[in-house]
């Protein structure tokens, strides 16, 4: 019953996200954040496909992106000239909230460019074929180190929970006998 409800919890809290959106050019262009929250020391792997509407302006584009965290305002990454396809690796520090924002600036305000963002976050972000070809493990047994993975992640977001609910309830109490 214990892992049913654990395996169910794990398909909710799934850390991966994919979305597509366009990004017009401007010449001073505000960033456009996608917002993940990661736990500390979570790797990140993110992956940007770039492409203009017409291949002929790609010249007068430039694609930024900057990966940083809302809480503690660290600058994971800021990479300037992004081209085709991108692939950004990072590993959290703090419990935040994670921002992948991108910029279009450009000559000309009427063009744009194709964004194809994918975040995958924790153990989604792990690599499980390579390890998997490297230690020689069957298909089950790389099916258990995915799941132990989610496992461990769930067991941290407990926890973290955990210590959120008494520090608010530890809040709450101090506040409630001041008022009376």
């Amino acid at each position: 019953m214990h892992i049913a409800w654990a395996l169910a919890c794990a398909c909710f809290i799934a850390s991966v996200g994919a979305i597509k959106f366009e990004l017009p050019a401007t010449r001073n262009p505000s960033a456009f954040c996608v917002w993940n929250y990661a736990m500390a020391d979570t790797l990140a792997i993110i992956s940007i496909n770039i492409a203009p509407r017409d291949p002929h302006t790609a010249a007068e584009q430039s694609i930024d992106v900057k990966v940083v965290d809302r809480t503690h305002h660290n600058v994971y990454l800021s990479k300037k000239g992004l081209k085709d396809e991108t692939r950004l690796a990072i590993n959290t520090h703090h419990d935040a909230d994670l921002g992948v924002c991108l910029s279009n600036r450009g000559k000309n305000d009427h063009l744009i460019t194709d964004i194809d963002l994918d975040v995958h976050l924790g153990g989604d972000a792990v690599d499980y074929n390579a390890i998997a070809n490297q230690e020689s493990l069957s298909g089950m047994e790389t099916e258990l180190r995915k799941l132990a993975t989610t496992a461990d992640e769930i067991l941290e977001e407990m926890e973290y929970l955990k210590k959120r609910e008494k520090r608010l309830a530890q809040t709450n109490g101090v506040s409630s006998t001041g008022l009376f």
